[in-house]
């Protein structure tokens, strides 16, 4: 039998060198000796984990890819995405230049405003309120002033109501509001009620009135987290199981988790979680962002050290400013400044003292929301593993949306869950529920069970929604029998990859992996924050803008989620009028200075 090279043994299927590497009649080649064991397992599990996701995507020969004529490009981009770092979009000098002009015209203009309505005294809800004598101010200046003049003006951009589901997948009815006092206050446009007053909203093709006379607009759904489209086909995935639980649990147990609230089917979901993971165990908590905030103070305290991504969730920055460690930040998703980071953190110690820090702990998330960038988890765990300290892991975004089996961001990575000492996740955007979960090893969990405020404090996680998130997970899992997770995670990633390709193609700042349900549209300028918003809101989509001071405030941006749910044709539909929109508002600044 001829022996390959070295390089040849690099490129076998794992089959053949699995094949190579066990066979009794055959001598171990010197050459594969040279190779390290940690060369051979990462040979062995990046090749399983292609095997894995090309037998999770491809579709059987009785099913339709509606994605066929552009499939091969597809796979392409994901594949070089999953290799390289995402493209960095720099803002063009004039979109820089105008978007400052924009905030200091409305910051001008605003004080100006008010000078004038408190010199004159000019009765205005615009004039800041002053204080009873003897009381302090109840809101500081600056945001009192970015309220009334900036955030005023676009805020029926935000807090849409929505008046139901429309019974097809991804459409939903939001209500129109009118406002007659300059946007501080928003009403729900009535016909009936409204007749003396002028219509402030456009009607057109997408309106239609309710039964108490209300007007709603059918939006095609394009900003929430419903990533594997649970709150579609509720009726024909959870309902029976979800329904039949209403007659054996309570809808509340009123009653914290370690006191009277915990029910047989809180530690069956928790079981499950921790066997979908690889964990020991987990605990689930009643909100997604007090998971993090009052886990973190809970595992760290003073004399310990955070290290946390620049670009973590402000669940994240709650606990940690809460724990009263200290926390040093790592440039985003840089695993060499990490490095860097650390060193010296070791090195250098506690301040004045320089004793050696109690424990460290870097903090990071699996997708990052405002960014759709997942994280660069491989090579983040090798730093942790050099240096001796803990990883903590925010799968909000990740869990049930990313890997083959939707096991996450360590399942995408090819990371081992037990090199993750802490895995936190949500069950508000994949699962269709509420609350969150940490699973970690057997000792951990013990100690947040009584250490925990959202454990021993909260109230504990409803019954009804522990059934809807278990039902969720035995769907995802293929263990209700049916293929409906395996389609769901490969629409999923189709969808995400075939939205994102066409925004790319038009010339946008689109940030973001491919593989990643989450696509950010730099819009820049505060102006293009509402234009874009109620423009895309006439054409009958309802989609999320995010300003300063949820983002730096040159980075406005407009964030398109994408669901199982949708179809191509909703896409294709959604992709012509954000291209009508995009010319609107000047937006190809991949193609031009001046985004035209």
């Amino acid at each position: 039998m001829s022996i390959p090279s070295s390089s040849t043994l690099r490129t076998l299927k794992v089959a053949e060198l699995r094949s190579l590497c066990s066979s009794a009649l055959t001598p171990v080649p010197s050459n594969l000796n040279k190779l390290r064991k940690a060369d051979l397992i990462e040979l062995l599990e990046a090749d399983s984990t292609e095997a894995a996701t090309q037998s999770t995507y491809e579709y059987d020969e009785d099913e339709v890819d509606p994605y066929a004529d552009v499939r091969e490009r597809l796979e392409a981009l994901a594949k070089y995405s999953a290799a390289n770092p995402p493209p960095e979009h720099h803002i063009t000098l004039f979109a820089a230049f105008t978007t400052y002009l924009g905030y200091a015209v409305l910051i001008c203009v605003g004080h100006l405003r008010d000078f004038f309505g408190l010199t004159l005294s000019i009765g205005s809800r615009y004039v800041p309120a002053t204080p009873r004598t003897g009381v302090a101010p109840l809101l500081k200046s600056w945001d009192n002033f970015y309220n009334r003049r900036l955030y005023h003006r676009i805020q029926d951009c935000f807090n849409r109501p929505v008046g139901g589901g429309e019974g097809a997948k991804c459409r939903m009815k939001v209500m129109e509001r009118v406002s007659y006092d300059g946007n501080k206050t928003m009403i729900v446009a009535n016909r009936a009620a409204d007749t003396d007053k002028p219509t402030q909203f456009v009607d057109g093709q997408y309106n239609e009135t309710d039964e108490d006379g209300d007007v709603v607009r059918r939006c095609l759904n394009l900003g929430s987290y419903n990533y594997l489209g649970f709150a579609d086909d509720w009726n024909d995935t959870c309902e029976k199981d979800v329904l039949s639980v209403l007659d054996r649990a309570p809808v509340s147990c009123s009653s914290p988790r370690v006191e009277v609230g915990t029910h047989e089917l809180h530690r069956e979901l928790e079981v499950l979680v921790a066997r979908f993971l690889g964990k020991d165990d987990a605990l689930v908590l009643n909100m997604g962002f007090n998971t993090n905030a009052t886990t973190i103070p809970a595992l760290v305290s003073k004399g310990d050290l955070i290290i946390s991504d620049q670009l973590n969730h402000t669940s994240i920055v709650s606990g940690a400013r809460a724990s009263g460690a200290a926390v040093r930040v790592f440039k985003h998703n840089d695993h060499n400044d990490l490095d860097k980071v650390l060193r010296e953190a070791i090195v250098m110690g506690m301040p004045r003292t320089r004793r050696p820090w109690n424990k460290i702990v870097v903090m990071v998330e699996g997708i990052y929301s405002m960014e759709g960038e997942y994280c660069n988890l491989k090579n983040i765990v090798k730093v942790c593993k050099q240096f001796g300290v803990y990883l903590y892991l925010d799968e909000a975004h990740s869990i049930g949306a990313m890997g083959p089996t939707g096991r996450g961001c360590c399942e995408y990575c090819g990371v081992d869950t037990k090199d993750v000492d802490v895995l936190m996740g949500t069950f508000t955007k994949s699962f269709g529920g509420m609350g969150g979960y940490i699973a970690a090893s057997q000792d951990v969990v013990d100690y947040l069970r009584t250490k925990c405020a959202g454990s021993i404090f909260h109230n504990s996680l409803s019954p009804i929604v522990c059934q809807q998130i278990i039902t969720a997970f035995k769907v995802i899992m293929g263990e209700d029998g049916t293929k409906f997770g395996r389609n769901k995670l490969r629409a999923l990633r189709d969808n995400s990859n075939y939205m994102r390709m066409r925004l790319t193609d038009m010339g946008l700042h689109v940030l973001g992996n491919y593989d990643s349900p989450i696509m950010p549209v730099l819009l820049y300028n505060p102006t293009k924050i509402a234009a874009f918003s109620r423009e895309c809101f006439k054409r009958g989509l309802a989609v999320v803008v995010v300003g300063f001071p949820a983002v730096p405030i040159l980075m406005s941006r407009a964030r398109f989620c994408v669901s199982a749910g949708h179809t191509r044709e909703d896409l294709d539909d959604a992709l012509v009028k954000i291209e009508e929109v995009a010319d609107l508002c000047c937006l190809r600044y991949a193609k031009s200075t001046f985004g035209m």
